[in-house]
């Protein structure tokens, strides 16, 4: 039986420039604790399912749970008229057990926020330049899943976080489903677009 998608949503938080204006994009990534249940040790941007607590419409929800996780994970909280766009919409393949139908929003970090881990869902949370997120992945330092890859590369293109933002006004957003396909050791993950999807 395929599992229902679980509404959730997580935010992708960029670091402003502030006196360092050559600063190139760099995002907030958060390490889930080794005791989680669901992907234990694994860096990703902050967020997670949407609950009674995120009150409003379907997008209201979303964006209230985004703010909320943000704040739980990495204790940063964003001021009230903070602009919070929309990126992505990641839904999980229909083979997996746990499912989640993802919003990811692109937001800036208030002025002189470090983010610090609760010590409980995560144990530790640093900014992270995307190209070198990824080239730590590579090199087996950093462990992340597809979903995170996929959106750091997704901003390499982009030379600065206002760039993000501006790139995220003019966004479509389509849901994307990725499917796993091939057997055992040849399982792999597709998305639209690509051969075999």
């Amino acid at each position: 039986m395929i599992a229902d998608p679980r509404p959730a949503a997580s935010l992708i938080l960029l670091r402003r420039g502030g006196k360092h204006a050559h600063r190139g994009v760099e995002v907030l990534l958060v390490r889930r604790s080794p005791d989680a249940r669901f992907m234990p040790s694994v860096w990703v941007f902050p967020g997670g399912r949407v609950d009674a607590a995120d009150a409003g419409d379907e997008e209201s929800a979303h964006l209230a749970c985004a703010v909320r996780e943000l704040h739980e994970e990495a204790d940063i909280e964003l001021p009230a008229d903070a602009e919070l766009l929309p990126w992505s919409r990641w839904i999980t393949p229909e083979p997996v057990p746990v499912r989640f139908d993802t919003r990811f929003y692109v937001a800036l970090a208030p002025p002189h926020s470090p983010p610090r881990p609760d010590g409980r869902e995560t144990t530790d949370a640093q900014w992270f330049a995307p190209a070198g997120a990824l080239e730590r992945h590579r090199a087996g330092e950093l462990d992340l899943v597809f979903p995170t890859i996929k959106h750091l590369e997704s901003l390499l293109p982009y030379s600065s976080s206002a760039e993000v933002l501006e790139a995220a006004r003019g966004r479509a957003v389509e849901p994307v489903m990725p499917r796993v396909v091939g057997e055992g050791d040849e399982r792999r993950i597709v998305l639209p677009g690509e051969p075999g999807y």
